[in-house]
């Protein structure tokens, strides 16, 4: 029973073991499905289940029967419209990451919308070319393409382009195919390897692979491709050796364009919720610089490098070659991976802003269907990007057609107006491409805030920045998981094992080293384990225990063995004599050495101490007939606080077990408490208990077993509890209820339990 007492509350119950619960509380007997149980339910039929499942694989079935044309058709209009400009200006600017014509990047823009549209689950989210996506897939293009085959005449530069196309689009395909196998098999729940951190600072590596990348555009100079690992520094060379070759009016143009949109997008930032919607800037700076390209014919009087001519209309299915296929496998599962964990966190983002469901498995089959289809008619890999998506939203985009519409303004480009754009130089798709960077950048920020909040995320942010930047991103994002994982293995591995004391003369216990006012009950230790105890782990749990304890309960055991052989042998001669007082030896010294006592197997010395042939008890903190050293142990009780080891596995608990018997063997109770549900089963399971460890050693909680082992090693008499600080009399009592209070409090009378 509890009874407040102002801010205060008393619990008056018993001492309570595992057992002693169990029995006084009876468990509900719960049916637990077995593996044919959940496939009865998997494979079980009916009406509703069959319509939940087409409307779960085409959402498009559940939404657009409701959808409002009055009140929504309107706004879906004018976010397309919107959106369609912006994607028709990343789709030419990012296709320059991809190594690929900028007309590509619309394919690009166009048919991921269209698969989206029908198998998607996210209202808000604006699919196609994201940066971190477009560089990843020029580093294939980059590293099966030859570029330096042009030089040598053996491909003409429409070949090789043919031939970056080709690549590019087997990969994409490759990647579609991947996602939509995971989504088939339901592991959309991969994403979780990829923490906010190692995503940071991916991202922030994956910026300056693309800052790299474009310095070529924006200098204007002839820079061919370099392999990964190490292709950055290869890339920063070749531009360095040339870079007296800079187009100044390419370079001054991408100055003056970056400056504009960091300042705008700063304006759009700063001012978002005053601004209706954000300021199209790239739209504006397209059109001013399209339009003064064009008139005052940069291409010809300061030999700047353009778009050029856009081809009309939509490609044949891409001919894909099956070598690309076997060479790429790594590469493209790293951007079917990074591509759904992008656009899954912003579309959660939406779903919870707007209060909708969203499926992670069938995005996952979404953007599978819709990188297949992008691959197959020459396109490159689409995720969603951040830029394009607060645009369809913050234009008061509702559902996936304003997604629709904006693949109808990118298909009007494609097939009509698309020469209008002949004129852009590719500078400005440079800058504009490096302009949607600068959320990216600005996450250098999160070092300092990670550094003060958890050294280990730092380490990861600062490993996966460092390992993309330098190793490329496939190659990077497969270190960085690796060293992810590894971070977790180490904090399990090596975890901070806790002596805890009682604080403040109640029912708390804390770690002894952070507090004053501790009290420890004499002889007994409380070590408190954080984490899982497994296979990996073991072996510095005990060693762990063993300091804590301050002694090896095994090599006590072996010495009490060998010391019980020694006193046999001299009672044998004659030579030791026990008075109520002491030992008495009859003899100046023994010559034994232990090797020459020591004549049985290491093994029996494990065996518990046999005292029932001698005359007499040993007290082994006692004093000991003479050349007869037997350590002296203070601790009586060892209580191991399992509150937070959710599993064990069974190597775990081979070692646990001779591990609490060399304790118990040499006189040391050993007391288990917060055990989870079902961890006693599982023990039953695995024939942890015999005659020396029982089921009796488990108890609810710390204070349950600290007020056990008072009452049993001090009976009426009061405990004594040892203070860090001299303090005075014990201020504690054991009830008969077995509590432990204060003196000078006493229960209400009416408290009953």
């Amino acid at each position: 029973m509890v009874e407040p007492v102002g801010n205060q509350y008393v619990v008056a119950r018993p001492v309570y073991s595992e057992n002693s619960f169990g029995e006084e509380h009876k468990k509900v007997h719960r049916y637990h499905k077995t593996f044919l149980d959940h496939l009865r339910v998997c494979f079980r039929c009916s009406p509703q289940k069959a319509k939940n499942i087409a409307t779960g694989l085409l959402p498009i079935t559940s939404w657009l029967p409701a959808y409002r044309i009055k009140e929504w058709l309107l706004s879906d209009f004018v976010s397309g419209i919107s959106t369609g400009l912006v994607a028709v200006l990343q789709g030419l600017a990012f296709a320059l990451l991809v190594n690929v014509r900028p007309g590509y990047g619309l394919y690009a823009a166009f048919f991921p919308v269209i698969g989206y549209f029908l198998f998607g689950t996210s209202r808000h989210i604006s699919v196609g070319p994201f940066p971190l996506l477009s560089i990843m897939v020029g580093e294939v293009v980059t590293k099966l393409v030859d570029e330096e085959s042009v030089g040598n005449s053996t491909l003409t530069s429409t070949a090789l382009d043919d031939e970056k196309i080709q690549v590019a689009a087997t990969v994409t395909l490759l990647a579609g195919i991947l996602q939509l196998l995971l989504g088939a098999l339901q592991v959309g729940f991969v994403i979780i390897y990829l923490s906010h951190s190692l995503i940071s600072g991916f991202t922030t590596g994956a910026a300056i692979q693309v800052v790299v990348s474009q310095l070529k555009f924006i200098f204007q100079l002839p820079v061919t491709g370099c392999k990964e690992p190490f292709a950055i520094f290869c890339t920063l060379g070749k531009i360095g050796g040339q870079i007296t070759n800079t187009n100044i009016a390419d370079l001054v143009t991408a100055l003056i364009i970056l400056v504009i949109v960091f300042v705008v997008k700063e304006i759009n930032e700063r001012y978002k919720t005053k601004l209706p919607v954000p300021i199209p800037i790239e739209l504006f700076v397209t059109v001013v610089a399209t339009g003064i390209s064009y008139a005052c014919n940069f291409k010809e009087k300061f030999q700047v490098d353009v778009i050029g001519q856009l081809e009309k209309g939509f490609k044949p299915p891409v001919q894909l070659d099956m070598r690309v296929f076997q060479s790429c496998v790594g590469e493209a599962f790293s951007i079917a991976i990074v591509g759904f964990a992008i656009a899954f966190s912003v579309a959660k983002v939406y779903s919870i802003k707007y209060d909708y469901p969203i499926n992670g498995n069938q995005e996952l089959i979404a953007f599978g269907l819709s990188n297949i289809f992008c691959g197959a008619f020459s396109g490159f890999a689409a995720s969603t990007s951040l830029s394009r998506s607060g645009v369809q939203e913050s234009t008061g985009g509702k559902t996936q057609v304003a997604g629709l519409l904006s693949a109808v303004i990118v298909m009007i480009v494609i097939l009509a107006i698309g020469f209008l754009l002949e004129s852009l130089q590719k500078s400005v798709l440079a800058a504009l491409a490096l302009g949607n960077l600068k959320g990216m950048l600005m996450q250098f920020r999160e070092i300092g805030i990670l550094w003060k909040k958890d050294k280990y995320d730092c380490m990861i942010w600062v490993v996966t920045f460092l390992c993309t930047v330098i190793l490329g991103l496939a190659i990077g994002l497969g270190v960085s998981i690796g060293f992810e994982l590894l971070t977790i293995v180490f904090r399990t591995q090596f975890p901070k094992f806790t002596l805890l004391a009682n604080i403040g003369r109640s029912n708390i216990y804390k770690n002894r080293k952070d507090y004053v006012d501790i009290y420890e009950p004499e002889g007994v230790k409380i070590f408190s384990c954080p984490v899982p105890i497994f296979f990996a782990n073991i072996d510095f749990f005990q060693d762990k225990l063993i300091t804590a304890v301050g002694f090896n309960p095994l090599r006590v055991l072996r010495k009490r063995n060998k010391a019980l052989r020694k006193i046999r042998k001299m009672l044998k001669k004659g030579e030791l004599q026990m008075t109520p007082k002491s030992f008495i030896c009859t003899v100046n010294g023994l010559n034994e050495s232990d090797e020459e006592l020591d004549n049985n197997t290491i093994e029996e010395l494990d065996q518990p101490t046999n005292t029932a042939d001698l005359p007499f008890q040993i007290d082994w903190n006692a004093e000991l007939p003479p050349n007869i050293i037997v350590p002296r142990i203070d601790v009586h009780s060892l209580i191991l606080d399992f509150t937070a080891v959710s599993f064990f596995d069974v190597s775990a608990l081979r070692v646990l077990k001779a591990t609490l018997k060399d304790f118990i063997r040499v006189d040391v109770d050993v007391y288990i408490v917060g055990a989870q549900d079902g961890f006693l089963d599982k023990l039953e399971r695995c024939a942890f208990f015999d005659e020396e460890i029982k089921t009796s050693m488990f108890f609810l909680s710390i204070h349950d077993a600290v007020l056990h082992i008072l009452v049993k090693k001090n009976g009426d008499c009061s405990p004594k509890f040892k203070p860090m600080k001299e303090m005075g009399s014990s201020d504690y009592i054991i009830n008969t209820n077995g509590e432990l209070r204060n003196r000078a409090y006493t229960i209400p009378t009416e408290t009953k339990f």
